[in-house]
């Protein structure tokens, strides 16, 4: 599985917004802050205000914020604003493949993959990655990655 450079950089620079509401930040602060380049992650932003998860101001007071709660914003909607579907074969959808013979019930792994990997991502969102004491699936995925460090 690959996690793209456009959602990494997306859900970084959402958490940003979502730790710091009080006022708007530019990109160029969080691209600072984060260490992301600021023409790339300038781009991330235009998906993001399309999908509705930011929404942004002119002029000298202006910068960006999100548009709801990070409570209600799932790591699964960061990935599809920027990526499109969450996982693909060959661009399809990891459900619509039919393979003949043999593999014919690779079909079946992937779209049961498919959809472990929504339900987590799904479950998480920006406010739980910002919590001291996060819920699940957040708080497992966080203790394990902590125990293989």
């Amino acid at each position: 599985m690959r996690i793209s450079a456009r959602a990494d950089y997306a859900i970084r620079a959402l958490l940003e917004l979502a730790a710091d509401t009080g006022r708007p930040l530019t990109c160029e602060g969080i691209a600072e802050s984060q260490q992301i380049p600021h023409r790339f992650l300038k781009a991330v932003f235009r998906d993001l205000r399309r999908a509705e998860l930011v929404r942004s101001q002119r002029g000298c007071e202006g910068g960006y914020w999100l548009s709801r709660d990070a409570a209600s914003i799932s790591l699964a909607a960061v990935v599809a604003a920027v990526d499109g579907r969450l996982m693909t074969v060959h661009g399809e959808s990891l459900g619509d493949q039919r393979y003949p013979g043999p593999a014919a019930r690779l079909s079946e792994l992937w779209a049961g993959l498919q959809k472990r990997f929504e339900d987590i991502l799904g479950g998480v969102t920006l406010a739980d990655l910002l919590a001291d004491d996060p819920p699940e699936p957040a708080v497992s995925l966080l203790r394990d990655a902590a125990l293989s460090a």
